[in-house]
């Protein structure tokens, strides 16, 4: 009997760290899901658009068209997880492409100077609306529309009603521009194939490594065939696109910068202090104060980074559109922020990915690229994004109170 008592008491410690797989599935439906449910939706539109979707020229349009939508979605995922929102994300974004046209074209500035004076006042405007979310308590919700107002009317202001163009060629080179190829391909951009095999494999070799490191120290660790499965597939997915692109013109610049981005962002929001106070303070506000976080300065930080992000992505949009216009960045901001909740980020703060807000964010180009080369309008378009916005909240909704 105490053999079988013993037994009995130690299954639970041998088994820990070795879910099964039905209840790994189970736990972590939310994040495969969004995974699945955008490789199910390119190869519905793959099918829809008779091989469109993928061809190495679309493709690279696409990264194209939704580089700023990612950059700014990983910053108002932190805005999100903080526990607040940011419906000014699409003025500043389009005020700060007017600045940047004004420096550059008006004055003749030199891009490095205006780059760096734009990334500045994203992070003032940032800085100011976080100002007063954390430190007065007046609802993000009230000071991003009222933002929103505000930079509308300031683009419009400074480019007086008109479009001001072009932009130098070095500065257009963010967004249209593409890595340089030094091996010389013929027929393929050898270097950018070299980038994404290289990009493919430290992948593996981080992935594995941070494996081991959560066995070692007894962490829940996901069932080995299910690691070695999405290894391979992000591996061999990564490796494909490359030399997809690298059929066509290489890897764009935004491609590169973006992918510095996200990997920087989901190392802050996992591995660092300041990414598990982010969460601690969407989770429970008091609760986080009292444990002597600083939420006040936090949530400020917040609305910095939202701003920086913003004032980035302007410049990205605004040099591939090689003009800045008083409409620029008009609705940008609900796309940021369907991408981050479509990605799995609750709407009551305290949940949310960097991987689940990009992945969000493709779901809504993928989209809306598909639908455009199958000729649905518009209004249309809108109707169906507006559908999936509402049943990934609703899916949300439901399991957390299920």
């Amino acid at each position: 009997m105490a053999a079988d008592f013993a037994s009995a008491a130690s299954t639970p410690k041998a088994n820990m760290g070795k879910p099964s797989h039905s209840g790994f599935i189970k736990n972590n439906l939310r994040e495969y899901g969004m995974l699945m449910s955008l490789v199910a939706i390119m190869g519905l539109f793959q099918v829809l658009t008779d091989g469109t979707l993928l061809r190495p020229l679309n493709l690279t349009n696409l990264v194209l068209q939704n580089s700023y939508i990612v950059i700014m979605a990983l910053g108002m995922l932190l805005v999100i997880v903080s526990g607040h929102i940011d419906l000014s994300v699409g003025s500043v974004c389009g005020f700060i492409g007017a600045l940047a046209a004004v420096l550059m074209v008006s004055y003749g500035w030199h891009f490095v100077p205006t780059t760096i004076v734009c990334l500045l006042a994203g992070a003032i405007i940032g800085g100011a609306q976080g100002w007063f979310v954390a430190y007065t308590k007046i609802p993000s919700f009230i000071v991003t529309l009222a933002g929103m107002l505000v930079f509308k009317g300031l683009s419009l202001a400074l480019l007086q009603g008109q479009s001001i163009g072009p932009f130098p060629i070095e500065f257009q080179r963010l967004s249209s521009g593409f890595i340089p190829d030094p091996l010389s391909g013929e027929t393929l951009r050898t270097t950018s194939l070299v980038v994404g095999v290289l990009a493919a494999a430290a992948l593996a070799y981080f992935s594995l490594r941070g494996r081991a490191q959560q066995a070692r120290h007894g962490m829940e660790t996901e069932p080995y065939a299910f690691f070695i499965a999405k290894t391979l597939v992000f591996v061999a997915v990564i490796v494909y696109f490359s030399w997809l692109l690298s059929s066509y013109k290489g890897l764009p610049n935004v491609l590169i910068v973006m992918s510095v981005l996200i990997v920087a962002y989901d190392f802050v929001t996992r591995r660092t202090t300041v990414g598990r106070r982010i969460y601690a303070l969407g989770g429970n506000e008091k609760a986080a104060r009292l444990s002597g976080i600083k939420t006040e300065r936090l949530a400020f930080m917040a609305f910095v980074n939202m701003g920086v992000l913003s004032a980035l992505a302007g410049l990205v949009f605004a040099a591939r559109l090689n003009t800045a216009t008083p409409k620029a960045g008009l609705g940008f901001e609900l796309d940021v922020i369907a991408a981050c909740f479509i990605g799995g980020a609750s709407a009551s703060g305290g949940v949310g990915k960097v991987v689940g807000a990009v992945i969000g964010a493709f779901v809504m180009g993928v989209m809306n690229n598909g639908m455009s080369i199958m000729g649905i309008g518009i209004d249309y378009q809108q109707v169906i994004k507006g559908l999936v916005l509402l049943a990934a909240v609703f899916i949300d909704v439901y399991n957390k109170n299920k």
